[in-house]
């Protein structure tokens, strides 16, 4: 199979770019990478997720970068070619639902940092009112978690491809400091006791 986020992403001008840096016959040809519908390991790497960033284009042809987050796996998979989350109420620009409605076209970034791992995901996003698809607006709502849902964006998979993890810097989130440190925790709980049963001990012993 053709790499397909290469046919989508290297435009002509990406080419003059590519060639003025030496870098063009490296992508000359066919690669045969899948890359038009996600395999278990895109899958479980989209679940393990509690943020991205997502990029649009405007009428005007500026971009957009936006962050997105919520409970992990709040970006929930339809199906190989489908994810779809709840859009909850940020500060009410909605620069990105402006820019939805005029060009589909999204690239997605996903990034694992203890991991060191890179997910950009070109995408066709579809905006949903929370009573369109009642089955999917189960899907991606959390009951338990505090925020105002608007509208459901649905997106349909272009193309995605793998980063190599060279810059990014391994960062780490409370919970995930939180499960290295509570066994050091626990050993330096477990010598306290140890040790003040010995001054206890010998205290004993010297008052004999």
């Amino acid at each position: 199979m053709p790499y397909h986020f290469l046919e989508v992403a290297i435009t002509p001008n990406v080419r003059l770019a590519q060639a003025e840096m030496g870098a063009d016959q490296i992508w000359l040809g066919d690669h045969h990478r899948e890359s038009d519908s996600f395999t278990e390991s895109e899958l479980a790497f989209i679940a393990a997720r509690d943020s991205f960033y997502i990029a649009s284009v405007s009428d005007t042809g500026w971009p957009y970068v936006q962050h997105r987050g919520g409970p992990r796996g709040f970006l929930k998979t339809v199906d190989k070619k489908t994810v779809a989350f709840a859009d909850y109420r940020g500060n009410r620009q909605y620069i990105s639902t402006g820019n939805f409605a005029a060009n589909d076209r999204a690239c997605l970034f996903l990034v694992d940092y203890p991991r060191r791992a890179r997910l950009k995901i070109y995408m066709h996003v579809e905006k949903l009112t929370l009573d369109a698809d009642p089955a999917l607006t189960d899907l991606v709502f959390d009951a338990g978690y505090r925020a105002k849902a608007e509208r459901i964006f649905r997106l349909r998979l272009e193309a995605f491809d793998w980063n190599c993890p060279q810059h990014i810097t391994p960062r780490y989130t409370e919970p995930e400091i939180e499960k290295a440190v509570t066994p050091l925790r626990d050993r330096l709980a477990q010598l306290e006791t140890e040790n003040a049963e010995l001054r206890a001990r010998l205290k004993a012993l010297g008052e004999q």
